[in-house]
């Protein structure tokens, strides 16, 4: 269970309560329940691993001990003696917040005011210590179905309107999606920057949109937002549905903000995509005219590849890295940035680069040079404008060892929200909230996101305990054991 006095830090530390007070309408009598009190009363009925329903809420706050209660207003004093709260009272309170909040009209994505509300509460969950322990990022959406029917098939209305089909994945042996109604929770969970040491797994950022949006055009604003809070983004794991988008949809804006985007390319953006003066465009790079074929149509590794292709697949990444044109500058304020022939940089051996000829005989040799050479090859550099590339280049060479090193972290991302669906605390599947519209889901899904932080929290320095305690007495820092066996393992095992 986690300490109110902790929840209540956090939420004194975001500032949302006394900025949702003043958005509310004053009555005629005052209301009991505060602002303050509701938020950790959500908070309270989450740790408990209660449903995201009001009367939790209620049940959460009336179950503390005395003190607390009047502390917090839960027990007041009326004209007639002691008056304790009530559902009613809950329910009043919650409903002004989530109108307060809402948007004047519905449109499927929360407002301006609710969305930094919520950005705040998370931020403020992380602890000022660790906030600077990374600046790294992995991102990705998930269901969250609403509690509402469907509209009839002949059309009508229905409880949740803002809310529509999506699609999910499934655990299924076919490959299809299915359909599911209600949101698109996105979300970015905090990772160890590269090369640097483990952090614990909070998530930063949270959003919530209507399928009829596009989850990535939703989260994009959100993240671009960090850097004028004062939290600087660095690396942006994501997968290709991120990728595939339009560049001004994902890569250009997060790119302005200062993001190094790490991605899976869907396969339709792998490979040559044509020339530029020349050049192959491939996998977010240009490379050499010459570059043997097969190099810039290599795919990812293949999760079961053995040893041995690995260690294939990594040579002929390695080797194609040579036929790169090298960057010379970095992006100018327009986007524009200088290359050079991979001959000229000492690279390869070519014979239009006469003084590349003199170089040792290990590097790769252009035989056949073409007969009517364009200009990255008669050019001593290159400029490449911003829109080549725009949605496809990255950190790394794709798909290079660096880069799938580097993207193996992106499975935070899919931690996060099973820790968010894990049935054993909260499962936010479809009846753990019963509310509709955006507001009052989103208030209940960052809140959840809240306390799921401190989860994370305490287990990290339980683990950060334990492994001082065996440092001190000599011992190895404890390790996971691989609980996954693979068919060639049992094939192998002796019967």
């Amino acid at each position: 269970m986690i300490p109110l006095a902790v929840l209540e830090q956090i939420i004194d530390a975001s500032g949302a309560a006394p900025r949702i007070e003043v958005m509310l309408p004053i009555g005629v009598r005052r209301r009991q329940l505060a602002v303050r009190t509701l938020l950790a009363g959500m908070c309270l009925a989450h740790a408990d691993h209660r449903p995201a329903h009001l009367t939790r809420v209620h049940q959460a706050l009336t179950s503390l001990p005395e003190n607390d209660q009047r502390r917090l207003g839960v027990i007041a004093d009326w004209k007639h003696g002691p008056h304790r709260l009530t559902c009613r009272q809950t329910e009043r309170t919650f409903g002004l917040v989530a109108a307060a909040l809402a948007e004047d009209e519905p449109g499927g994505l929360p407002s301006g005011r609710l969305q930094s509300i919520c950005d705040d509460l998370l931020e403020a969950s992380v602890p000022e210590e660790l906030k600077d322990a990374s600046s790294s990022l992995a991102v990705d959406w998930t269901d969250l179905e609403s509690f509402s029917r469907p509209p009839p098939a002949r059309g009508g209305p229905c409880a949740d309107p803002e809310a529509w089909w999506g699609h999910r994945k499934n655990n299924l042996l076919r490959s299809q999606d299915e359909l599911f109604y209600g949101w698109y929770l996105s979300a970015g969970i905090m990772m160890r920057d590269e090369n640097g040491p483990a952090v614990p797994e909070f998530a930063r950022r949270a959003t919530l949109s209507s399928p009829r949006h596009d989850p990535v055009r939703a989260f994009a604003p959100v993240l671009t937002a960090m850097p004028a809070a004062g939290i600087p983004l660095g690396d942006v794991l994501s997968d290709s549905g991120y990728a595939h988008r339009d560049a001004d949809a994902w890569a250009v804006p997060l790119r302005a903000a200062g993001a190094r985007l790490v991605q899976d390319l869907h396969p339709h953006d792998r490979g040559p995509k044509g020339t530029h003066h020349g050049a192959i465009i491939a996998n977010g790079n240009l490379y050499c005219p010459c570059t043997p074929r097969t190099l810039p149509e290599l795919g990812p590794l293949a999760r079961t590849a053995t040893s041995q292709q690995a260690a294939d697949h990594d040579r002929q990444t390695a080797e194609l890295a040579r036929y790169k044109l090298g960057r010379l500058t970095a992006d100018d304020a327009d986007g524009y940035h200088r290359v050079a022939c991979p001959a000229a940089m000492g690279k390869i051996r070519c014979p239009l680069r006469p003084s590349s000829m003199t170089l040792d005989r290990g590097r790769p040799e252009i035989l056949t040079p073409p007969e009517h050479p364009q200009a990255c090859c008669t050019q001593q550099t290159l400029t490449v404008p911003p829109e080549v590339n725009a949605k496809t280049a990255q950190k790394h060479d794709y798909p290079s060892a660096a880069h799938r090193r580097s993207y193996a972290r992106r499975t935070g991302a899919e931690r996060g929200f099973a820790t968010a669906k894990d049935p054993a605390s909260n499962d936010i599947s479809r009846g753990w909230c019963r509310l509709m519209g955006l507001a009052p889901l989103m208030l209940f899904t960052v809140t959840l996101l809240v306390v799921r932080n401190q989860r994370i929290l305490a287990a990290w320095n339980a683990r950060q305990q334990e492994n001082q305690r065996r440092a001190a007495a000599g011992l190895p820092p404890k390790t996971r054991k691989r609980r996954r066996k693979t068919l060639a393992a049992l094939a192998s095992a002796p019967p």
